[in-house]
């Protein structure tokens, strides 16, 4: 039978801290949030909700900044429950300067109980407790005020049963004796929560044809894709706003000496060529001067038989483990972390084992498959 949430709506900082009170001794908390950031880098804070097993408390992020009750309130010793919790996090570091910590994110739990890596909320609600959510408010503006009915009872919702989703998984978890590998899941997703110049200059490898690209051009486009990143942040505008990933990588594969040129690049449209031009030849140049020693590594080319055959072996060794263990196979390991392993093998460098629970599981049959290739050769 469907949950009548109590509401509580939350636009005072007296009020705000009033329910900081009542959830201190809460064992358990869950969060959410609702945001907009379709004209902006940054997510602009519409809702937070939180639920400690009474009322649901909706705070109204554009009434008031988030008080010390509430940090307080979001570090202390209580697991934080969050469902697929990345831009959450990302909310709640603009709105309240930290993120809920100790984290526990119910999809990535949900990851290592089944097959489905990728399960929302309401299909979690449903397979847990038997309920199916309503859908018509998923995409509703959030910043319109005052929020209907409709809207405060799917925001009520989306922690109430958080909780009682989380109580099922815990106890499955338990008893699978996996509930250690998703406290230090969660602390690694916190840990790497932070965006930061360093992870700006690292946005450059999730571009999947670096391989096809020389050591300068590489260069080039990591530079202007660390460029964007810082700029956007700036800027507080969508990085497709400033400039696309595809449109940098074209320009990278030119290596364009002048806006002429620069131009002529597929996607560059002349708005761009005037407000961004000499920044962009900039980097171009200053890649193209840039010593030898420097310069990235180009990738390996995946479509080169050995690597190929190496991948497939590796991946082998991971299928079988999650077949045994009943999950996704990209919970264990990424394609990423695989091709990083196996370039690592062919260029003879020091392999990027997985750590915690995963490198106790799979390193020996990786190192094994490795070692195979490298008797072979």
């Amino acid at each position: 039978m469907p949950v009548t949430p109590d509401i509580r709506w939350i636009d005072t900082a007296a009020a705000l801290d009033a329910a900081c009170a009542s959830l201190t001794d809460a064992p358990v908390l869950a969060l959410d949030t609702e945001f907009f950031r379709e004209k902006t880098f940054h997510p602009v804070p519409a809702l937070v909700q939180v639920c400690g097993g009474g009322p649901a408390y909706l705070i109204d992020p554009q009434a008031l900044a988030c008080t010390d009750a509430f940090r307080a309130l979001l570090t202390n010793a209580a697991p934080k429950l969050l469902h697929a919790s990345s831009e959450d996090l990302e909310v709640f570091a603009h709105w309240a300067g930290l993120m809920p910590e100790p984290l526990v994110d119910t999809q990535l739990a949900q990851g290592l109980l089944g097959d489905d890596a990728a399960m929302g909320y309401q299909r979690l609600v449903e397979h847990w407790v038997g309920e199916t959510l309503p859908k018509e408010e998923t995409r509703s503006n959030w910043l319109e005020r005052p929020l209907s009915e409709a809207q405060l009872s799917y925001a009520a919702l989306d922690v109430v049963y958080l909780l009682e989703v989380w109580q099922h998984q815990h106890e499955a978890l338990t008893r699978l004796g996996r509930l250690d590998w998703v406290a230090a899941d969660c602390a690694e997703v916190l840990a790497q929560s932070e965006r930061s110049e360093a992870s700006d200059g690292q946005w450059y490898l999730r571009q999947r044809q670096l391989w096809r690209l020389t050591p300068v051009q590489i260069e080039a486009y990591r530079l202007m894709t660390t460029w964007r990143e810082g700029e956007a942040r700036v800027r507080d505008l969508p990085r497709g706003w400033l400039i696309h990933d595809k449109v940098l990588y074209a320009i990278a594969e030119r290596m364009p000496e002048n806006r002429y040129e620069l131009a002529e690049v597929e996607g560059v449209k002349p708005p761009l060529v005037k407000r961004e031009g000499d920044a962009l030849l900039g980097m171009v140049r200053k890649a193209r001067h840039s010593d030898a020693e420097s310069l990235p590594a180009a990738p390996l080319s995946p479509m080169l038989p050995p690597f190929k055959k190496r991948l497939k072996a590796l991946k082998k060794v991971v299928n079988a483990d999650a077949e045994m263990l009943g999950v996704a196979p990209e919970v264990l390991m990424r394609r990423r972390e695989l091709e990083g392993l196996v370039t690592a093998s062919l260029r003879g460098e020091r392999l990027p084992l997985p750590s915690g629970w995963r490198g106790e599981r799979l390193n020996e049959g990786l190192e094994a498959a490795i070692k195979e290739f490298a008797e072979v050769s």
